[in-house]
């Protein structure tokens, strides 16, 4: 892509943004231990452990409900939808965890009570579950073999590779998708009821029906090549995205016919710390090609997620690497806007939330402290609840950690009072139950 003249002369004002984060409050707050798991193939069986000694793999029998890289809203106002990302971290290492979404409810403890605690709940019904079991998920597959790419249910042990284990029987049977095979990062549901994913591996994008099936090949991002993309592999194409640069943020439009894919890394040739946001049709299936661009608050970064509140507006999660345990955590959420920005230009930006910055007065996480922090590696979700309130979540890179101690990450749930409210945001479970009438979400829902 020709980079416009307009984006090079607004990078450098771009750096410089607005404010708007000032006596945010945490009002709820929920965790979710590091040893969640549920029932599936073994899983964990190429992994290393962590440093700390804790939740040494293989798991067996059993699948981490962990590294939640997405969050939608569920059947009812207090349930919601979390996306597990590609397993360990790696492709590598990744290929006996299977890619799921689970229904999850928080019982947030706020000044008014609650236990803090997040159970499982049926993804259909938002009915309260003992445990993570078959009616509290959906397991992506592609049983219709429509990818177009190769997956380890194809093979007879994982990698291809005769030294590794041999491929789990309900993964071949069901054609499972695992992390070895995509690496989704994030998820939208369309208004005719088909789930988009956005994958790093391609990038690509993958459509499916409402039970996780794959409908479609996988969807490229037309001139841009992460290593892992099928062409690069076959010697088609060189790559231009660094690894784990694909589609970290997605975003779709309240007419469910817009997605808005932001990449996690720059393209080469783009300018350092510019990040592409493209366009894509999705009754066409095919991208418009209007790119605008996200510029970083230092290249070093990266984002999170992306979330849309209207057509022209959407929030935005940056990061840097570092942690309670080392560096200085820079972790906030942006209110971009795209209106007015002409195609190649750089989209306006506002500082909304300082993650490492929240009022605490009622002491939520039990830490004897009344400013909040939130400094774990990754941070990955957020869902506007209502004009002055967000749903964040972490992606706790399970079984690593380092975020707030020197032990395994746990998952936290934050609601969020904003200081100044956000117009025009509505609340997700009312869209949601508009969505549940056209969409028959118990259909062929798939639970393995």
């Amino acid at each position: 892509m020709r980079i416009l003249k307009p984006l090079v002369v607004a990078l450098a004002a771009a750096l410089s943004v607005p404010v708007m984060a000032a006596s945010n409050t945490l009002v709820g707050w929920a965790m979710m231990p590091a040893d969640t798991f549920s029932d599936g193939p073994t899983s964990g069986q190429m992994v290393s452990g962590n440093p700390y000694g804790t939740f040494t793999p293989p798991y067996e029998g059993r699948q981490p409900v962990q590294g939640f890289s997405a969050i939608l809203p569920g059947a009812d106002e207090n349930s919601f939808i979390v996306m597990t990302d590609n397993g360990f971290g790696a492709q590598g290492n990744s290929a006996d965890t299977l890619l799921r979404l689970y229904s999850v409810r928080p019982d947030f403890r706020t000044a008014s009570g609650g236990s803090g605690k997040v159970s499982a709940s049926d993804y259909h019904s938002g009915t309260p579950l003992a445990r993570f079991i078959g009616p509290s998920r959906l397991s992506l597959n592609d049983i219709n073999q429509t990818l177009g790419l190769p997956i380890q249910a194809d093979y007879r042990f994982y990698y291809n590779d005769g030294s590794k284990p041999a491929v789990d029987g309900d993964i071949r049977f069901g054609r499972l998708l695992t992390g070895a095979d995509l690496d989704v990062e994030s998820v939208r549901r369309d208004r005719s009821c088909a789930m988009w994913f956005g994958d790093e591996f391609g990038p690509y994008l993958i459509k499916t029906d409402a039970s996780g099936t794959v409908l479609r090949s996988a969807i490229s991002l037309p001139g841009v090549y992460a290593p892992q993309h099928a062409d690069v592999l076959a010697g088609r194409a060189t790559a231009n995205l660094g690894s784990s640069g694909g589609f970290e943020g997605m975003a779709i439009n309240p007419r469910g016919d817009r997605l808005y894919t932001l990449l996690e890394k720059t393209v080469d040739g783009d300018p350092d710390g510019s990040l592409r946001i493209s366009e894509f049709d999705i009754d066409q299936e095919r991208y418009t090609g209007r790119v605008v661009f996200y510029r970083l608050q230092a290249p070093n970064h990266a984002i999170g997620d992306m979330t849309a509140l209207d057509d022209s507006r959407f929030l935005v999660i940056e990061r840097n690497g570092d942690t309670a345990t080392r560096g200085e955590p820079f972790k906030r959420i942006y209110l971009i806007d795209t209106r007015q920005v002409a195609n190649g230009g750089v989209v306006h930006k506002t500082e909304l939330v300082d993650l490492m910055r929240l009022d605490d007065p009622d002491d939520l996480n039990r830490d004897g402290e009344r400013q909040f922090t939130f400094p774990y590696v990754t941070i990955e979700s957020v869902l506007p609840l209502d004009s002055r309130t967000l749903l964040v979540t972490n992606d706790n890179n399970f079984p690593g950690g380092g975020g707030r101690e020197l032990a395994a990450d746990v998952t936290e749930f934050l609601k969020i009072r904003l200081a100044q409210p956000i117009p025009g945001v509505r609340p997700p479970h009312l869209q949601q139950e508009r969505a549940a009438r056209r969409c028959d979400m118990t259909d062929g829902l798939n639970q393995n």
